[in-house]
């Protein structure tokens, strides 16, 4: 009859430090095993049919010897009812990979919704768009979810959280994981109805956008300050304050602004010319440069091997956090996209330049598909005349006005 292994307490076990494995009795065959490198882990000593086995029961002191003891008792109580423990470990590991892989993730879906789509969208902005909100905000609750699971309850999760304090930023969210799971449903990696839809579904569950935040619309300088505002600003150095006034004179979009390179330039034309890629209208702008905007560019500093007209200190393109930042210094409450809305209620309201005319210097699309279908040409004499006026009107109004205190920004 073989001898009876001492029963050892928790102290006991901790003091086992020589390489080995060293039985703690209890149960038969139950034992610590000692590596070389002094790591320590519980393994069962028994015969499971004909066969000598070694079982492993975690990592000590991870796995406590109480615990160690209910995990070789459970593995014995499994061997006597003729089940290999080592086999039925390998079946349910095989079984959980062949469900993990037996579908397609979240992330995965929309991994391949963009390369699916990404030829057909305008630029690469876009694209990282697309990959920048899916992940920041679905990614943490349900990217890595099987995607036939995702339900109801795991949408809410992903935009409730900003929901009112970044409606428009979840608004697209929404619209992008409906399309996502839309995609994995015609794909068969899911059944049944999106729950990402609005209409009938989470416009139940959620205020309207319209309700909980003012969307789309930014902080503008009555146009009546806007000479004030740009007389301080001339006095405001660095790359950004200069991109900023170029903006201002140009009505142009900050990233427009921001990208501009110098290739794009014709000075002599007075003209530059932004390509389709870096248009939210996705073909090239031509804008007119005014005298003002000339002599602007031309105190620029250039530099060899970077064709960028507005540089960051480090080479390369400005971030939008940049010009927003020279308003802040200033103590001026509008947004740099404002100043288009600025630029805007001057010609509609002092000026008598036809409302074509000012759409198209900030390079909006026209909505009427007829009146775009006749009229080919960009206007472009016309806006030089808006955008010299509009310059020359910056320099003459009185710049004695107190902008610092500007109160009444309004929302356009």
């Amino acid at each position: 009859m073989p001898k009876r292994a001492k029963e050892l307490s928790a102290l006991e076990v901790k003091r086992l430090t020589a390489p080995g494995w060293h039985a703690v009795g209890t149960v038969a065959g139950l034992g610590l095993k000692v590596s070389r490198t002094g790591a320590r882990a519980w393994v069962l000593r028994i015969v499971i049919g004909a066969k000598r086995r070694e079982i492993g029961l975690g990592a000590y002191p991870g796995v406590t010897l109480a615990a160690a003891h209910e995990k070789a008792r459970a593995a014995r109580a499994q061997i006597e009812q003729g089940i290999d423990p080592i086999a039925e470990r390998q079946k349910v590991k095989a079984e959980l990979i062949a469900e993990q892989t037996k579908g397609m993730t979240f992330r995965q879906c929309a991994a391949a919704y963009i390369k699916a789509h990404r030829e057909g969208w305008k630029n690469a902005k876009h694209v990282g768009q697309w990959e920048t909100t899916l992940e920041q905000y679905a990614g943490p609750v349900i990217g890595d979810m099987l995607v036939r699971h995702v339900e109801t309850r795991h949408v809410l999760a992903v935009l409730e959280p900003i929901w009112a304090t970044k409606t428009e930023t979840a608004t697209r969210l929404r619209a992008r994981v409906e399309l996502v799971l839309s995609w994995a449903t015609v794909r068969g990696e899911r059944t049944g109805e999106n729950p990402a839809r609005w209409r009938g579904h989470l416009d139940k569950l959620l205020p309207k956008p319209s309700k909980v935040a003012d969307r789309g619309h930014h902080a503008a300088l009555p146009w009546s300050d806007v000479g004030a505002f740009l007389a301080r600003l001339e006095g405001v150095e660095g790359m950004g304050a200069a991109a900023l006034r170029f903006a201002i004179l140009t009505a142009a979009r900050s990233g427009e602004v921001r990208g501009a390179t110098w290739s794009e330039i014709d000075m002599q034309a007075r003209t530059w010319t932004v390509p389709a890629e870096r248009m939210k209208a996705g073909k090239d702008h031509r804008v007119p440069l005014s005298d003002a905007a000339v002599r602007l560019l031309e105190g620029l500093p250039r530099y060899v091997g970077n064709d960028l007209v507005f540089p960051a200190p480090r080479g390369g393109v400005l971030s939008d956090a940049t010009l927003s930042a020279v308003l802040k210094r200033m103590g001026v409450p509008v947004t740099v996209h404002g100043f288009r809305s600025t630029f805007r209620d001057w010609a509609a309201e002092s000026t008598a330049y036809p409302s074509d005319v000012v759409e198209m210097a900030l390079a909006h699309t026209i909505g009427n598909k007829v009146e775009a279908a006749y009229r080919r040409g960009d206007l472009f004499e016309k806006r030089r005349q808006l955008m010299q006026s509009w310059a020359d009107y910056c320099a003459r109004v009185e710049t004695s006005a107190e902008v610092v205190s500007i109160g009444a920004a309004r929302v356009a």
